[in-house]
């Protein structure tokens, strides 16, 4: 009984410890950055919807347009479970954008490999997001954006390292 007063007594304290002024900034990114995916899922949803494709779809097909790639290496990739994948894998290769192919590496593990309708497909997304992203990117500016990227892939390193821990 004694535990649960000192945890109700914890949670009632008027007093909260501070953050540091760096963890202050941290904080103040966490939402506008949520907010910004959500915008760059709606903005690649649109880029990707004449096309008859889906953000997913589109990203698929752009990771095995490089090469034939499992599913689970897809996945990976992505940062997403190998399941959700494996549906808009099989999905593309109904529509006839992909196709399996047997992987001399591994027996079960198939290979999802871009068809030519695929690629064509993929050209034009890349196409309307190309013009998407030069008008936005002026908006923005060169400058600004490099300087972005550099923090947030130093912070998507810190952020992968303390994952574990």
């Amino acid at each position: 009984m004694r535990k649960i007063a000192n945890r109700q007594h914890a949670v009632k304290s008027k007093e909260q410890p501070r953050r540091t002024p760096a963890g202050d900034a941290l904080t103040d990114l966490i939402i506008p950055a949520i907010r910004l995916r959500a915008l760059f899922t709606s903005a690649g949803e649109a880029l990707a919807r004449p096309s008859g494709q889906s953000l997913a779809r589109w990203l698929v097909l752009d990771v095995v347009a490089g090469a034939p790639t499992t599913v689970a290496q897809i996945a990976r990739r992505m940062g997403l479970a190998r399941q959700s994948v494996q549906r808009v894998a099989d999905l593309l290769e109904k529509d006839g954008l992909t196709i399996y192919e047997t992987n001399p590496g591994h027996r079960r593990a198939q290979l999802v490999r871009v068809t030519a309708r695929g690629l064509r497909t993929l050209r034009t997304i890349e196409a309307a997001q190309r013009i998407w992203a030069d008008a936005v990117g002026a908006d923005v500016g060169e400058a600004d954006l490099r300087k972005t990227n550099e923090v947030v892939g130093r912070l998507l390193r810190v952020l992968a390292a303390r994952r574990h821990q």
